[in-house]
């Protein structure tokens, strides 16, 4: 009889048992930055309670957190967690976040640039994972592969004695926080012996040769202080043109900058080297105030037929400043020196929004730039800027609740 009662009991009691470990981690201002701290990757559920979206997320997320944590047991490797955005305000003032839900990434302790925008299924958060644990550093063994790596890309090359080294764990660490922006090659041992001197390892950043006239450049800091490496790094791997892409569009949005944007042909290059080189030359002072970005001009025909122009008139540059789109008259201007400056300056002064409402300014002169579009089928009535077409690319209503909308 006790037998059988223990029996009954056992099998109530676990139709009904629930683990509390079970599910994405809470955190909040007592454990998150031991948290980050501790683990290679921690992903976080910003959410509210009222948000309708983070509750079709909820299930989810904390079956992710189960299928995640199941594939990657070992302790420090992995968290999923959650905050409560309600409970934990100064912790949605800390990390930023301006819609519901937002799910950020950290890897080593440093919050990534980007957010987690793709599909939410648990699969694709458990894929996610995955990915981002990969090693982010490719080990070459013969010198001759780094002659043939792509023009098109950024690189962070490493010479190393061995992996062993301090030198090499921080150029890994830096690479699982970069590896979006740069690609990561390493050699050891008697591989790369004739590029650097004894016991000193030698880190080369290679840019961009296909779109920028950047030279390459080697660390000249104490390998062995990460933040001092880390620092420089982030400095050489983040363009300061970037394209933009459907995949991309709402992240670049959401920064809240206005966009200079070169429209060009996908097999044009040389235009990119060349905005490329005018913005690194006479803009660099301006890269706070707007997003430097080039745009496949076929891809974003929409836009072009906005602003009154298709694929023949490229290349071309226009601002979007989230209410307009202004054209800049003519592409060759941008070799006359101060040309494109004066346009973003037109922008900041209200000058372009101002001539869009009450036309020219009668005391404009003849250098200021001229903001009548052409007309052509489809398009807005001559003279006037169409509205802002990449603002329909911003956060979208159909899957966040937003805290403020300016787009």
């Amino acid at each position: 009889m006790k037998i059988l009662f223990n029996l009954f009991f056992v099998t109530v009691f676990s139709n009904f048992y629930t683990p509390v470990n079970s599910g994405a981690t809470i955190l909040d201002s007592t454990n998150i930055d031991e948290t980050l701290a501790n683990n290679e990757l921690v992903l976080i559920n910003f959410y509210a309670d009222w948000c309708r979206f983070s509750n079709m997320l909820s299930p989810i997320w904390d079956e992710a957190a189960n299928k995640i944590s199941e594939a990657f047991p070992k302790p420090g490797k992995v968290v999923v967690g959650k905050v409560d955005c309600d409970s934990q305000a100064n912790l949605g003032t800390r990390f930023h976040i301006t819609k519901y839900p937002t799910l950020k990434y950290v890897r080593n302790g440093i919050v990534a640039k980007k957010e987690y925008r793709g599909s939410r299924t648990a699969e694709a958060f458990l894929k996610f994972a995955e990915d981002q644990l990969i090693d982010p550093v490719k080990e070459y063994t013969d010198l001759q592969v780094l002659t043939k790596l792509e023009d098109a890309k950024r690189y962070l090359i490493g010479y190393f004695d061995t992996k062993e080294s301090k030198e090499y764990e921080h150029f890994r660490r830096v690479a699982s926080n970069l590896k979006d922006d740069c690609e990561f090659h390493a050699g050891f041992g008697e591989v790369t012996a004739q590029m650097h001197p004894a016991d000193q390892s030698i880190i080369a950043f290679r840019p961009n040769k296909a779109h920028s006239s950047e030279d390459d450049e080697s660390f000249k800091g104490d390998l062995k202080n990460y933040d001092e490496f880390s620092i420089w790094a982030v400095d050489k791997c983040t363009p300061l043109v970037r394209s933009i892409t459907f995949e991309n569009a709402e992240e670049l949005t959401e920064e809240g900058l206005p966009f200079l944007i070169l429209f060009h042909d996908p097999e044009d290059h040389k235009s990119i080297k060349q905005y490329t080189d005018i913005i690194q030359t006479n803009l660099l002072s301006e890269k706070q105030n707007v997003n430097f970005l080039t745009a496949d001009g076929v891809k974003f025909a929409h836009p072009l037929h906005h602003l009154g122009k298709s694929k023949e008139d490229l290349p071309l540059i226009a601002i979007d400043s989230f209410r307009h789109m202004y054209l800049f008259p003519k592409y060759e201007d941008i070799f006359v020196d101060g040309k494109i400056k004066q346009f973003l300056q037109e922008l900041y002064s209200g000058k372009l929004h101002r001539e869009f409402h009450y036309g020219p300014d009668t005391t404009s002169t003849e250098n200021s730039t001229d903001q009548k579009v052409p007309q052509k089928k489809g398009s807005n009535k001559e003279g006037t800027p169409p509205p802002s077409q990449f603002q329909h690319l911003g956060p979208s209503k159909n899957r966040y609740t937003l805290l403020r909308d300016e787009f």
